[in-house]
């Protein structure tokens, strides 16, 4: 019997130098705009020291953002109700840190957790529906949760909001200040991290399957893939991402509101996302941005009218740049490289 000699470490990777970049490598790869964009996030506190307070709102609107987008970017699943999920979170950091937990990592995902968990419960139905029958059980349940915030005085604060919240100082070093620089701080690593795990999970196989699932559902089952395993996955996730990001807002104001479980915190990102570009990623950021900015220049220069004129703006981004604002900037690219191809 003849053994053939084992392949040596380097000849394995000029081999795989060799070979084609795959589609899921190619995706994975880091490009120079994004190594960018996260830079100028991270500078900030050099370029807009005063507005820290609003970047963090931001940062935190993105990531609620960005987890509707793995759910209705790329998984195609539509919710009117995903601020259920935010508030849950939100409202369970809060409620950790009023009866002694005041550790803010460990709460954080305590409360992603509990979010996460009601999603996987929730998605058993959200499998079984499309169409209206999935807006309806969403946008229900997120007012199901609200109506009982509500009426829930004793443990919610009701209308008044959940108060007397006491954090520990971040990593035990750093308390929440007045000027909003570790709030920031934290907001941009919470971000980054689900920033990670989202880009993570749409650059693997299942990433794949998920768009697939969005395009083609039909094809997709006639070859086998898991519909049913992979939306309960998806919405499972994305509900603990943004269990996350309410748990953060509950953490940097160290207030509860029970708007957080209401239908204008589910439509506002919704309209973020739209505004941004769905299932881009990034769209969820620059969305958030843009609308909170937007939003708070145009309600103090016309407090009447300002959702008249941003409105007027989502209509006209919807009209003119279908894939939102990202995906009109990657069209203008296209037209641009191909001019300079002629």
């Amino acid at each position: 019997m003849v053994s053939l000699p084992a392949e040596s470490p380097q000849a394995s990777d000029h081999a795989s130098r060799g070979r084609p970049v795959t589609r899921l490598e190619r995706r994975s790869r880091w490009r120079w705009h994004e190594i960018l964009f996260w830079l100028a996030v991270a500078s900030c506190p050099l370029v807009v020291p005063d507005d820290l307070v609003l970047a963090s709102q931001v940062l935190i609107a993105g990531l609620f953002a960005l987890s509707l987008d793995l759910l209705l970017g790329y998984g195609g699943i539509v919710s009117l109700g995903h601020a259920a999920f935010f508030g849950v979170g939100a409202y369970a950091a809060g409620l950790l840190a009023r009866h002694g937990w005041g550790e803010p990592i460990s709460g954080l995902l305590l409360s992603g957790a509990l979010a996460g968990l009601l999603g996987f419960a929730l998605s058993f139905i959200i499998v079984r529906v499309r169409g209206i029958a999935l807006l309806m059980v969403t946008l229900g349940v997120s007012l199901v949760l609200h109506e009982a915030a509500v009426k829930g005085y004793a443990v919610t604060g009701g209308d008044d909001g959940l108060q007397g919240i006491v954090l520990d100082p971040l990593l035990g070093l750093f308390p929440m200040d007045m000027w909003g620089r570790t709030a920031f701080g934290y907001s941009l690593a919470v971000a980054f991290a689900g920033f990670l795990l989202a880009r993570r999970l749409v650059s693997s196989p299942f990433g794949l399957a998920l768009q697939g699932m969005r395009e083609n559902g039909r094809r997709m089952a006639a070859i086998g893939a898991p519909l049913r395993r992979h939306s309960a996955l998806i919405y499972t996730v994305s509900a603990a991402l943004a269990g996350v990001a309410g748990a953060l807002l509950t953490q940097t104001t160290e207030f509860v509101s029970v708007e957080v479980l209401g239908f204008q915190r589910s439509a506002e990102v919704l309209i973020m996302l739209i505004l941004g570009g769905a299932g881009h990623l990034y769209g969820a950021f620059i969305g958030a941005a843009v609308f909170m900015i937007v939003r708070d220049q145009l309600a103090a220069a016309n407090p009447e009218y300002w959702f008249f004129w941003l409105g007027l703006m989502l209509v006209l981004v919807v009209l003119f740049a279908r894939g939102g604002i990202i995906g009109g900037i990657a069209t203008i690219a296209a037209h641009f490289r191909k001019g300079g191809s002629r």
